[in-house]
């Protein structure tokens, strides 16, 4: 009896998130073709691939028929129009290069509109106030008629080189009554690693770690941590949403860092991830 081949995985843009997906991927023992704009050394076991999925150059480089795609790539500009070249365009180019039984894409939860402090899951409608949210749902409807397509939602991203929070923390900014929702880069790659394996996954996850916190909390926290002298009390109305990770939580996901204080105090600390 012929060996069986391991799993190939493409994974379209492989920057922060999914080098780190690539890594693991490889870890595993999959062949991995990790798919990037401009050439970048590939870690041992990825074999790198340059292409650009917004003017489709390269894509007919990629296997016809991979078990797997990861469309997990990020725009060069932050305009309607070069989201709608990458997200929109490109992962219809995507689909129409590689027939792959499960195609994972990595969508936002800037996709809702809610801004008063409320819950939000997967039943809740997205109604994206903001161009780049309009985008990423089209694009989301886009892989609705493939039959093995699934969408997680990412809230904000941080880690090592994703301090932005850290900087306005530091400069006495961000202290307002407004829920805030992250989730790790470190655990993003391993919730879409975990839904690649997973044998009958739902449509849709929101990617988020188990507690969203108000930002002036956060600075609080931020500043007492570094010896920096106290804010005043937040004023204001309450603004922003609170992300639920429930459902993936449910299927046998969990976050290596489950709240604000777990991810950011080896920043702090200069230990990084």
């Amino acid at each position: 009896m012929p060996l069986k081949s391991s799993p190939c995985v493409v994974i379209a843009g492989s920057g922060d998130v999914g080098g780190r997906l690539a890594a693991l991927r490889a870890g595993l023992g999959d062949q991995v073709i990790a798919v990037r704009r401009r050439d970048v050394e590939p870690g041992t076991g990825i074999r790198a691939l340059r292409a650009d999925l917004a003017t489709g150059d390269g894509l007919d480089r990629l296997p016809r028929r991979p078990d797997s795609v990861v469309f997990c790539a990020a725009p060069d500009q932050r305009n309607e129009a070069a989201y709608r070249a990458l997200y929109l365009d490109g992962l219809r180019r995507l689909l129409d290069a590689c027939d792959a039984r499960r195609v994972l894409f990595v969508s936002s939860t800037a996709v809702y509109g809610e801004d008063a402090g409320e819950w939000v899951d997967e039943a809740t409608p997205a109604r994206p106030p903001a161009f780049n949210g309009r985008v990423l749902l089209e694009a989301e409807h886009a892989l609705a008629p493939h039959a093995g397509g699934v969408v997680l939602r990412l809230s904000g991203i941080y880690g090592p080189g994703r301090e932005a929070m850290l900087r306005r923390a530091r400069a006495g900014e961000a202290n307002r009554p407004h829920w805030s929702n992250r989730i790790h880069v470190e655990d993003a790659a391993m919730a879409l690693s975990f839904l690649l394996d997973l044998d009958v996954p739902q449509r849709l996850y929101l990617g988020n770690d188990d507690c969203p916190a108000r930002e002036d909390e956060i600075v609080a926290w931020v500043r007492a941590k570094e010896g920096l002298p106290a804010l005043p009390p937040a004023t204001g109305t309450e603004t922003g949403r609170r992300i639920s990770n429930a459902r993936l939580r449910a299927a046998g996901w969990s976050p290596r860092f489950p709240d604000f204080s777990a991810g950011y105090t080896p920043l702090l600390t200069g230990a990084g991830v």
